[in-house]
């Protein structure tokens, strides 16, 4: 084993930080060399934390070439911040829990320390400790018999209510559910997977709810967790109530009591370990008798990752994988409950997730030029119908804008019409709204007359807080409708300002598209200059939805082409007909099987896998090159959910295809 030591930082002078100290001090391959606080003249700081250097302010600790990794003990709300910015300056973190506000905030650290290549973990110093490793033998050995039911709790009574400290503040993201409810939820998802042989499992069903304050955030609160294997698990928290504090695992055979687990029964010095196992109606009590710091576990193992160069900690610490499945139940249970915390919302949060405002628009997407619309727009549009929350949402849009991307892609129907809000909110707070290009969609199924559009569309503009769009698509066609109403329609919205660029239909078919721009010509009216159908490298088969139309036959490209007709195209990488999903031999997927599987497709992707070799791609970004690369105006719809998705998406421009590449890929 190595002498080698990691030299810590700590930012964020609390409690919590002390306890850290000593686990340092009691670890063999840690040091703690520094500490950063925004106030160097506190009183007692340097006598609290002997021989670490105090250092004046954070920014200063990141940049000091005497630190390895930064121990991140701020309140919740500056866990993503600063642990973004320490991967930025080449620091390993070990982030108190939780990790982040959610998920998606956690995704987004971890993406940082992937590109950066340091260790990022999050801090549940439990699930270092013997005790845990003790509890998991036991329950694997079936000393229990089959466990049934998990329950655990985490409480305490704070006695007041105190609207202004950080475990009750909206906008320090308090209550119990994000301080102490994420401890239960994680020893429940860590039993339910030492069961089956997994480090961890994810509930598949999750329902929480809980009692609020006038800060909106949660006195107490109760989740009921199940997974699938069938264990049941029963997990409470409190700030406003003092809770029994015991791990209980129901077994067919008998019960294991666990007090206070996160503290191995003990407190932030010292836990020996008490596990009580009750069956047979006798009751036998085990102990670790771990005498060494609490946190010494927590802190070796995390510089052990460090010197060994791994990224993240091994079972049963918190793996990336692991903290994310933990912020998704926390995130649901907080959703149940109705919790949203101020500093989510777009009226604080006005700034990027490193507290940064938000950067030019420009970087690896290029920009083109599309007939009928005045400003240069992205190579690809960006469609983001699955998020929730603003915060959710604000990352990758920010994250698609700061890549150069400017088209967004939002609809009357899509979440619901939050797809709408959650633009309307990011491009006021980001003040963009005059670079984006906003493509707006109205009349779906089974709306799809002439009098909706301008209903829909005054809907949609409230929501987007714009007083147009650039870019406008009927979500379907109507044949018992004449198109020339259609057309009416949609050169009324133009004629008033609403409708700023090209229009067309969503899911048409180029019959429709002629005999729409016939009418368009003899009546005077603006002629539609757009389409959005699926368009990809494997032509789809089967419509993936009623009422879809694909433009990728070859009587549809051409026809594109000889009219130079601009194909916004969704599901453009065939919805994962080019990644391993895919496969002769696998047919677990019924969509890919029913739209895309047939010889021609498979040929298709056969010739992007070896063109991908031998460019040093995946066959994924050789099939969005494709689409880029057509001889009519294409312009992609790309659906990332996370940063690293996106980041993937964008290699297809290190691809340039040349006119024959792409014949070899559709014939070969």
């Amino acid at each position: 084993m190595t002498d080698t030591k990691v030299r810590w930082g700590i930012i964020g002078p609390g409690s919590i930080a002390k306890a850290f100290r000593d686990g340092v001090a009691a670890a063999a391959h840690g040091e703690l060399v520094a500490i950063a606080t925004r106030d160097p003249n506190r009183p007692g700081l340097a006598e609290t934390f002997p021989g670490a250097r105090i250092v004046g302010g954070y920014e200063a600790l990141l940049a000091d070439k005497d630190v390895d990794a930064i121990y991140i003990a701020v309140p919740h709300t500056g866990h993503a911040e600063w642990a973004i910015k320490a991967a930025e300056a080449g620091k390993h973190v070990l982030v108190e829990k939780p990790l982040a506000l959610s998920a998606h905030e956690a995704d987004a650290v971890f993406h940082a320390h992937r590109k950066a290549g340091t260790f990022a973990g999050e801090a549940f110093m439990y699930r270092l400790h013997p005790q845990t490793a003790k509890i998991l033998e036991l329950v694997k050995s079936g000393v229990i018999g089959e466990v049934r039911m998990i329950q655990s709790s985490f409480g305490f009574n704070m006695g007041s209510f105190q609207p202004q400290h950080r475990l009750f503040a909206s906008a320090l993201a308090g209550g119990g559910i994000m301080d102490v409810g994420c401890y239960p939820v994680s020893m429940a998802r860590l039993l339910a997977g030492a069961i089956t042989g997994k480090p961890f499992a994810d509930p598949v069903k999750i329902a929480g709810t809980a009692r609020l304050n006038a800060e909106g955030t949660d006195d107490f609160a109760a989740a009921l967790l199940t997974f699938e294997n069938g264990v049941v698990a029963q997990v409470s928290c409190a700030v406003m109530a003092n809770l029994d504090n015991v791990l209980r695992i129901h077994g067919s055979e008998g019960r294991i009591d666990v007090p206070d687990f996160w503290f191995a029964g003990g407190n932030r010095d010292q836990g020996l370990g008490q596990i009580d196992i009750v069956k047979g109606g006798k009751t036998e009590t085990i102990s670790v008798n771990e005498s060494a710091h609490v946190y010494s576990f927590e802190a070796e193992a995390a510089s052990l990752a460090i010197l060994g160069g791994r990224q993240e900690f091994d079972a049963p610490g918190m793996s990336w994988a692991d903290t994310l499945g933990n912020l998704r139940v926390l995130d649901k249970w907080r959703a149940d409950a109705g919790i949203e915390f101020s500093i989510e919302k777009p009226a604080v949060r006005t700034k990027t997730l490193d507290n940064r405002t938000l950067g030019a628009n420009q970087g690896v997407i290029p920009k083109r030029s599309i007939p009928g619309l005045s400003k240069q727009a992205s190579a690809v549009a960006l469609g983001f119908e699955d998020f929730k929350t603003f915060s959710s949402g604000a990352i990758l849009l920010d994250a698609f804008w700061e890549r150069g991307g400017n088209v967004f892609d939002t609809a009357f129907i899509y979440g619901g019409g939050y797809t709408e809000k959650l633009f309307g909110d990011w491009q006021k707070r980001s003040g963009v709204r005059e670079q984006a290009v906003l493509i707006g969609k109205g009349a779906h199924s089974p709306l799809v007359y002439p009098d909706v559009i301008a209903k829909q569309l005054t809907q949609s503009l409230e929501r987007l807080q714009t007083d147009y769009v650039d870019v406008y698509f009927m979500h379907r066609d109507n044949l018992d409708v004449p198109v020339g109403e259609f057309v009416d329609a949609m050169d009324a919205e133009v004629k008033a300002g609403r409708i700023r660029g090209p229009y067309g239909g969503s899911n048409w078919t180029r019959e429709r598209m002629d005999e729409a721009i016939a009418y368009a010509k003899a009546n005077g009216k603006t002629a539609p200059q757009a389409l959005s159908n699926n368009f990809a490298l494997a032509e789809m088969l089967d419509p993936i939805w009623a009422g879809c139309v694909t433009a990728s036959t070859p009587d549809f490209k051409q026809w594109l082409i000889d009219r130079q007709i601009t194909n916004f195209s969704w599901s453009s990488q065939a919805r994962g007909f080019f990644t391993d999903l895919a496969g002769r031999d696998k047919r677990d997927n019924e969509e890919l099987v029913r739209c895309w599987y047939n010889d021609q497709n498979f040929g298709r992707r056969d010739r992007a896998i070896e063109l991908a070799q031998k460019l040093g791609h995946s066959p994924i970004h050789v099939a969005l090159a494709y689409v880029l690369a057509q001889a009519f105006p294409s312009v992609p719809l790309i659906g990332p959910r996370r940063l690293v998705e996106l980041e993937d998406s964008l290699k297809a421009f290190e691809i340039e295809l040349t006119a024959e590449q792409v014949k070899w890929l559709e014939q070969g």
